[in-house]
């Protein structure tokens, strides 16, 4: 039986900044897959009520993403993003943007960190442009749809 994980979440004061920290009890190499493959991503990425329409997905070098979250009312989310870097087991660097404010996307590196004894920690730092915008994304509902998005990719990587 798997103990429940939850993230942190760590805003620095007057930086643009936010550091969010994952453990999973899986191989690292199943945790990256299920950030860069499509058929998993949508099924664990975004809170349980939303439902998730995948424009494209690209994690390589050079490529990009886009998907529209909908709600259960009919309510689009859209985003996208550039991929800049993305290594097998290691990181993913690109953009992240919202439609609902186009103009304040984040650069975020994700690192995927072998621990051993089959889990994984999770590190991603998103870097936006003022401290504004951060605290927008933080009073967004990020951390609670955050830590939902990740209790689903939990009950994914057991079934794998």
């Amino acid at each position: 039986m798997r103990t429940k994980q939850e993230a942190t979440l760590h805003a620095p004061e007057g930086q643009p900044t936010i550091e969010i920290v994952r453990e999973f009890d899986a191989p690292v190499e199943r945790v990256y897959r299920a950030h860069v493959d499509p058929e998993l991503v949508q099924q664990w990425l975004g809170p349980r009520r939303l439902t998730m329409r995948m424009d494209h997905w690209d994690i390589r070098r050079g490529g990009s993403y886009r998907y529209t979250h909908v709600d259960t009312d009919g309510t689009e989310y859209g985003f996208w993003g550039a991929v800049h870097d993305a290594r097998p087991n290691e990181l993913i660097t690109q953009t992240f943007g919202f439609d609902g404010a186009p103009d304040t996307p984040s650069l975020d590196k994700a690192t995927f960190e072998d621990l051993g004894n089959g889990r994984t920690r999770l590190r991603v730092v998103s870097v936006v442009h003022d401290v504004a915008a951060r605290d927008a994304f933080l009073s967004s509902g990020m951390e609670g749809g955050m830590n939902e998005s990740y209790e689903r990719l939990d009950e994914l990587l057991e079934q794998q």
